[in-house]
């Protein structure tokens, strides 16, 4: 009889017939490559919001570190496939990421708005931040509470994982909820912006700052319903027990969705604050470049 109480405790090489809290060994090589892929964009966005003083871009480095220390859980689960601390880091940590890249994208269709006047959206810039961000906020904490739970019962005898697993289900679906009523309002001002050719109005160009932003939330919103079916389906579930799906769906969704900023940062491509817009009340204000 295995004493999976030890197993989880301490570091030990897969045992045949006993199965992981993943359903699989996470491969080594994978692990390495998304830690060098997220450590190298964690630099490199501290070194452009520095530079450029962008200091709200500070979300995109948060949010590629812990991805970074989730993907290092992920890294440490290869070589002790039933190390309880490892298999908790990875996935509260993974869970949480995605929360500063759509913080930050919030905060970037609020400056779109700012810059291109109140008429492109139907709400207010800050309520984006708020409201939204809180939105993110109360599902992590429900994930967290379910995730909890669940990961407690994963490696016991006879473990039930369900009421968590519930409970965590009904967190990241709140989510879904949140980002599926972001993503049509950043689709309304988009086609305001289009409709309007607002634009055209302006000597530079924040088109390709504007196409980054929908690649990214295109990026996230699929992670998001990968990540709804794949719990909904419970732990021993097709999608959670095999990796390849969360390599393409989370990982590579993930890396694309922040690196993008990496080449079309908001330092670059954001106008500078030399003329005060009329309308800019809240702390979202920016300004259009005296030449607009």
């Amino acid at each position: 009889m295995v004493d999976m109480i030890a197993l989880t405790m301490g570091c030990h090489a897969k045992i045949p017939g006993v199965g992981t809290s993943y359903g699989y060994v996470p491969q080594l090589s994978v692990g390495i490559v998304f830690c060098a892929l997220f450590g190298v964009a964690m630099i490199a966005h501290t070194i452009q919001f520095c530079w450029k003083r962008q200091w709200w871009c500070v979300v995109f480095t948060l949010g590629c570190m812990v991805e970074l220390i989730g993907w290092a859980g992920r890294t440490w689960s290869n070589v002790c496939p039933y190390n309880g601390t490892a298999f908790l880091m990875q996935i509260s940590t993974l869970i949480i990421a995605p929360t500063f890249f759509t913080a930050g994208i919030y905060v970037l269709l609020g400056r779109f708005i700012q810059i291109l006047g109140p008429e492109s959206s139907i709400i207010k810039p800050s309520l984006y931040l708020w409201v939204f961000c809180t939105c993110d906020v109360l599902s992590l904490v429900i994930q967290a509470v379910g995730g909890g739970l669940a990961s407690a019962e994963v490696n016991k005898v006879n473990g039930n994982t369900k009421p968590g697993t519930h409970i965590m289900v009904a967190g990241i679906v709140f989510q879904l909820f949140s980002i599926t009523i972001f993503v049509i309002c950043a689709t309304d001002f988009v086609r305001r912006t289009l409709r309007r050719r607002l634009l055209q109005s302006m000597t530079g160009t924040i088109v390709p700052l504007l196409a980054a932003m929908v690649f990214s939330v295109l990026c996230i919103y699929a992670r998001s319903v990968y990540r709804t079916i794949e719990l909904s389906q419970g732990w021993s579930g097709y999608l959670i027990t095999h990796e390849r799906y969360f390599i393409a769906l989370d990982g590579a969704m993930m890396v694309a969705a922040v690196v993008v900023f990496n080449f079309v940062h908001p330092g670059w491509f954001l106008p500078k604050d030399d003329y005060k817009h009329e309308d800019a009340t809240d702390e979202f204000e920016i300004t259009r470049p005296s030449h607009y």
